[in-house]
């Protein structure tokens, strides 16, 4: 059987080959990948909608449901259990791992991760983790193109392109929105792309788009129908609804950081669970709003026109019947959200933070609307439009993307006729959160480690040079008790004018160069009066096999060297690593990164 495969698998890779361009199987791949990435995304959303439904169609909405104690422990339990033994690798930070794949995997993904995030996904939000579906979704749908394109022996460059492609599908066709698809991938994944390169990514969002259309009907994700039209007197405030959700989104990325620490030293699965497990189940059991992606919460928000139907939204909880309180109920479900979605993940859960963007936006803008609309000197501000504009506004400031922001919203809602505040919400959020934090929430853990791949070219070439391809091992090294004699022997034998001088367990000592010597190397009578010891200088400085190349650079700058040694975290010599080294290689990744 295995033959079999083999030789199919041969087939099809010669008559690729014969019959098609490099070009035009790109096309090809990244029209499959969209069908397979949207029927991806909704199958997820299915399964999650048929977990919910089983789960709580008889809870009363009139009071307190006690289940929602045990559901969410439940869900994240079996999750946990399914990664932890069936799957056995970590998948969660779905957007993180795709960035990582791109800037040191060159585009690989492992092939678990076409079905693992799928599956934990929809257990995890179908028993009521307050994370979203996407982030899985979007892992999923990269790992398709990174597996097709493995598959058929892509170069490096094609690898990254169709793990792209996976992305803006995958976004594509679980929000019905093609332009944030391919927006999303651009903006967040940071694929610094030529026009070439844009046509298989807009090939992938469409055809994902077009076969959910297909199997889920046309309607916006979102009902919304604006009642009122933008004013422009209500351009400050549109401003400040701005700054307002820049704030909300860096409360969320510094307190999801700060929670996500907590749960990193626990080393216990088990204790992971219990602390994960107790918090999210008494924040759902208070403010059932936290359950799920939290969807119900912002269709309720996006179409409500008076009190009334806004107080629904504390249905189902001890807040029932207690409309005035609905501010302080919406504040507190801001305040707690991050810690019902870092609850989620660090309890063992599988699931992103795009839903838990747009839940806050939502609510962040209904509640900057609602609470203007108490004094008498402010125009009447639609809560509506403004929690439309919220949505945008968070994302912008989460995600630190500020386009993908605005066309998922609009494609989202089909609030099209409020483009231009959506674009001031998100700029004025964008710009806000910038002071604070120079990384989004996805990217920051890779910024610090420098590992994440940017649009600036420079850096970008350097994130995907390593350190293992420009040293150098043929340097000779010499022992300090070698007198002058004995080095000579050995520079006749070398090609090279430096020496790292290393002791009996090869730490670095120091380096002796051939321009130091050269005015008594060829004096025998010298032979045995001058020890290596004496002839060696100390480096201007050491890398260490840990560093990045950007690291590596600055110290180049820095000590004006040429040549400099690598040692490990012990001081052990390793090689040595010149300027022309690296130039040859950053020119050979230049040329990889930038032709079409």
């Amino acid at each position: 059987m295995r033959k079999e495969k083999t030789g199919l698998m041969q087939r099809l890779l010669t008559w690729r080959e014969k019959h098609t361009t490099g070009k035009k199987f790109v096309l090809m791949l990244s029209f499959v990948v969209g069908i397979l990435a949207a029927l991806a995304a909704i199958l997820l959303k299915q399964l999650i909608h048929l977990i919910q439904n089983l789960l709580t169609n008889s809870f009363s909405a009139t009071g307190a449901n006690y289940l929602y104690l045990v559901y969410p422990v439940v869900g994240i339990f079996i999750a946990g259990l399914f990664v932890r033994y069936i799957v056995k690798d970590d998948i969660g930070h779905g957007i993180t791992k795709i960035l990582y794949a791109i800037s040191r995997r060159r585009g690989r993904i492992k092939s678990h991760n076409t079905w693992s995030s799928l599956i934990a996904g929809s257990i995890t939000i179908g028993f009521g983790g307050s994370v979203g579906a996407e982030a899985p979704i979007v892992l999923t749908g990269s790992a398709i193109g990174s597996g097709l394109g493995g598959l058929f022996k892509m170069d490096q460059r094609t690898l990254m392109l169709l793990v792209g492609c996976g992305a803006a599908g995958a976004v594509a066709g679980i929000f019905k929105a093609p332009i944030a698809g391919l927006v999303f991938t651009i903006e967040v994944l940071l694929l610094d792309l030529t026009m070439t390169s844009l046509l298989p990514l807009l090939i992938s969002s469409v055809t994902a788009a077009t076969v959910s259309y297909i199997l889920t009907g046309t309607e916006a994700m979102f009902k919304f129908s604006q009642d009122q039209p933008f004013e422009f007197e209500r351009i400050p405030y549109v401003i400040l609804l701005g700054i307002f959700c820049g704030l909300v989104s860096l409360y969320f990325t510094r307190a999801m950081n700060f929670t996500e620490g907590i749960y990193a030293r626990i080393k216990s699965p088990y204790g992971k669970l219990a602390l994960g497990g107790l918090m999210l189940s008494i924040l759902i059991f208070l403010f059932p709003s936290l359950y799920g992606e939290g969807y119900g919460t912002i269709e309720l928000l996006l179409n409500g026109t008076s009190n009334t139907e806004w107080d629904t939204v504390m249905n189902n909880s001890l807040f029932y019947g207690h409309g005035g309180i609905l501010l302080l109920y919406l504040l507190l479900v801001v305040l707690f959200k991050v810690f019902a979605s870092s609850a989620t993940n660090g309890g063992g859960g599988c699931g992103g933070i795009f839903a838990p963007s747009l839940f806050l936006g939502c609510i962040a803008g209904f509640v900057f609307a609602h609470f203007s609309n108490y004094f008498e000197f402010t125009p009447e501000l639609p809560e509506k439009n403004f929690a439309l504009m919220g949505m945008a506004g968070v994302m912008s400031g989460v995600m630190h993307a500020p386009l993908t922001g605005v066309f998922l919203i609009a494609e989202l809602t089909g609030g099209y006729d409020l483009f231009l505040p959506l674009m001031m919400v998100a700029a004025s959020s964008y710009l806000t959160i910038i002071i604070f934090e120079p990384h989004s929430i996805y990217s920051m853990r890779l910024a610090k480690k420098g590992e994440l791949l940017t649009h600036h070219k420079d850096k970008a070439v350097l994130t995907l040079m390593r350190m293992e391809h420009v040293v150098e091992r043929n340097f000779t090294t010499v022992g300090p008790d070698m007198d002058l004699g004995e080095l000579v022997k050995v520079i006749s034998a070398s090609s090279r004018n430096i020496f790292p001088v290393l002791d009996k367990d090869g730490i670095l000592l120091g380096i002796v160069l051939l321009d130091d010597i050269r005015n008594i190397m060829f004096r025998q009578e010298l032979y045995h009066r001058f020890m290596v010891r004496k002839l060696m200088i100390a480096v201007p400085a050491q890398l260490y096999d840990t560093d990045n190349m950007e690291q590596v650079m600055r110290t180049f700058d820095e000590t004006q060297a040429w040549n400099l040694p690598v040692v490990n975290i012990e001081g052990k010599y390793l090689g040595m690593v010149s300027k022309s080294k690296i130039f040859n290689a950053y020119r050979n990744v230049l040329v990889q990164f930038s032709e079409d």
